[in-house]
């Protein structure tokens, strides 16, 4: 029986996927988080729990985020504070409904040696993360990045066949829906679509197709 167990182990990580959402969950996390006790990253004053998290999002960070998210016991209305340059794109999604489902709000920024938060930056997938939060704080001097989700042709060619075009086509379409449903306009899909590069939202196009919808100045 153990045998038996051991072989669909070992067949299970020898598949690439199977070996980087393992290696992410349990051996080496692509993302770090700290636990601020004592956070007011809207620039009320008012006190709450924060975590803050860093780093790409791997193959396993949405089942990361949970563990971090009930081990630091936050609950609604706690703020999830976010730095990272993007990552796997299935994986943002289901930690911005994690979010969501714990009425958790989202920043972008990080924590400085000293404890106090500072702008940073979140783009590409993050920027779907980021997407999940209840609300959505803009921290002035903090970025949001977007850009076009692409899917190699086999062989890697540098032109997209049949199966690549419909595989960018329905990211492109899951990406508006999960953005809609997060009460984001559909002009923040629409200039992910326009661009292979990133490009930086400025704070007044931010605001103004309610991907941050709690607007401060700098902490």
């Amino acid at each position: 029986m153990v045998s038996v167990v051991g072989v669909r182990a070992y067949k299970d990580l020898s598949r690439p996927e199977a070996w980087a959402y393992w290696k992410d969950l349990y051996f080496s996390s692509s993302m770090t988080s700290s636990l601020i006790t004592n956070a007011s990253p809207d620039g009320s004053g008012r006190r709450r729990s924060a975590l803050a998290i860093g780093g790409t999002i791997g193959a396993a960070t949405a089942s990361w985020l949970r563990d971090r998210l009930d081990e630091a016991h936050l609950v609604a209305g706690d703020t999830v504070l976010m730095s990272s340059p993007g990552g796997d794109l299935n994986q943002a999604i289901i930690m911005g409904e994690v979010i969501r489902s714990r009425g958790l709000v989202t920043a972008v920024g990080g924590v400085d040696p000293s404890g106090h938060i500072r702008p940073s930056y979140c783009a590409s997938a993050c920027v779907l993360a980021y997407a999940g939060g209840s609300r959505r704080i803009g921290i002035e001097g903090s970025m949001l990045g977007v850009h076009r989700f692409v899917t190699s042709s086999p062989g890697g060619t540098t032109s997209p066949g049949p199966d690549a075009v419909a595989e960018t086509q329905r990211i492109a379409g899951l990406v508006l829906n999960y953005l809609t449903r997060m009460g984001v306009s559909s002009a923040v899909a629409e200039a992910m679509s326009a661009t292979d590069k990133v490009r930086w939202l400025d704070a007044k196009e931010a605001a103004a197709t309610s991907l941050v919808t709690a607007p401060v100045r700098r902490l």
